[in-house]
């Protein structure tokens, strides 16, 4: 199911409509799970997806741009998990509304989402 959220952090000059989803493929020969993150944001240059299971890392969880203005991509996750995450699009942290749930971060001060495989 996508969400569409309005996102005001955000610096650009209109409001911009974001769209996010996650899909989980699990993989039956290997311990883990493919998991397909998309983030509709046209006007972004960048987006990452950051979170327990790439070390915080925004290289590693850069997203590509697909030519329609939608940031894509697909990462192996450890299976019997749950990992906290966020996007990052353009330098402003963002959750996910469709995390498998929410949980708080002291180090951040704010909620993370919580992705369960």
């Amino acid at each position: 199911m996508k969400v569409q959220i309005l996102l005001f952090p955000l610096s650009y000059k209109s409001i911009n409509e974001i769209v996010m989803a996650i899909k989980k493929q699990f993989v039956k020969t290997k311990p883990v799970c493919k998991v397909t993150f998309s983030v509709a944001a046209k006007e972004a240059s960048q987006a990452s997806v950051v979170g327990d299971f790439n070390n915080w890392s925004v290289a590693e969880g850069a997203l590509s741009k697909l030519k329609n203005g939608t940031f894509k991509g697909v990462f192996d996750v450890n299976k019997d998990a749950a990992y906290e995450f966020k996007y990052v699009i353009d330098g402003t942290f963002v959750n996910e509304p469709d995390a498998d749930s929410f949980k708080w971060n002291e180090f951040a001060g704010n909620e993370n989402g919580v992705l369960v495989v």
